[in-house]
């Protein structure tokens, strides 16, 4: 069930880096218990986006409010989890011992490092060690991290990269699981076929909002059955649009 509140509000949000713009006045909320997909190419600023609501990111402008308080509060610290794209596990110790390390870094539950590693399907890697995984294994290890302490918002920086479809699609069912629970989960991705399994959709393009609406209202308003289109059909309305 969804608060009236949202986990995430964005307003007017301006990055810089070396004095160029990165973002460029972005607003968007996002609904507790709510996926929200962040789609565009590489680039376009999804990560950096995404540094802002972990508080990581220094902004030029703007306000980001996270689960009621300013991003990257310390209070936030337990409630947010981010998993970044390059993965944040150290390579010398197995699965498993990364995982508890990092469940007594964040207090986490006894017991949490098992749930977790079920969760994201390495049961039977977690003895193994980090530097030995695949690189999807090592995404998921990644993602377990993020999943400890079972965070009120989920920040996850494209986390089905190099992943097969049958791994991609059990992620998206425990994403949808975890969102059923309670929990806000900002996803971002490149790829176009996870876009319709959001509740909300963010096409981003160079530093921009393109669009915010779901699917299902994306795909009626360019009247295309296919979101990928539907992405294109926007990039050319705004292209066609005066600034």
């Amino acid at each position: 069930m969804m608060s009236s509140s949202p986990a995430v509000s964005v307003r007017d949000l301006l990055v810089e880096r070396g004095g160029r713009p990165v973002l460029h006045g972005v607003t968007f909320e996002a609904p507790r218990g709510s996926v929200v997909g962040l789609l565009g190419p590489s680039g376009c600023g999804k990560t950096t986006l995404m540094r802002c609501l972990v508080g990581v990111q220094t902004v030029k402008g703007g306000a980001v409010s996270v689960l009621g308080e300013p991003a990257g509060s310390p209070g936030l610290r337990r409630r947010v989890g981010y998993s970044t794209q390059s993965p944040a596990v150290y390579a010398d110790l197995s699965v498993g011992e990364n995982l508890r390390y990092f469940a007594s870094v964040l207090g986490a539950p006894r017991g949490d490092a098992d749930r977790v590693v079920e969760e994201v399907g390495l049961g039977r890697h977690r003895d193994q060690i980090a530097a030995t995984l695949s690189g999807g294994q090592l995404s998921r290890a990644n993602l377990a991290v993020a999943l400890l302490g079972a965070p009120e918002l989920l920040v996850l920086d494209e986390p089905t990269v190099g992943l097969d479809p049958v791994l991609r699609q059990e992620l998206w069912e425990l994403f949808r699981e975890l969102a059923e629970r309670g929990a806000t989960l900002v996803v971002s991705s490149h790829v176009m076929d996870e876009a319709g399994r959001t509740d909300r959709l963010l096409l981003m393009r160079e530093g921009r909002v393109l669009s915010d609406s779901t699917p299902a209202s994306l795909r009626a308003s360019t009247g295309a059955d296919d979101l990928e289109e539907a992405f294109l059909q926007v990039i050319s309305q705004r292209a066609g649009s005066p600034t």
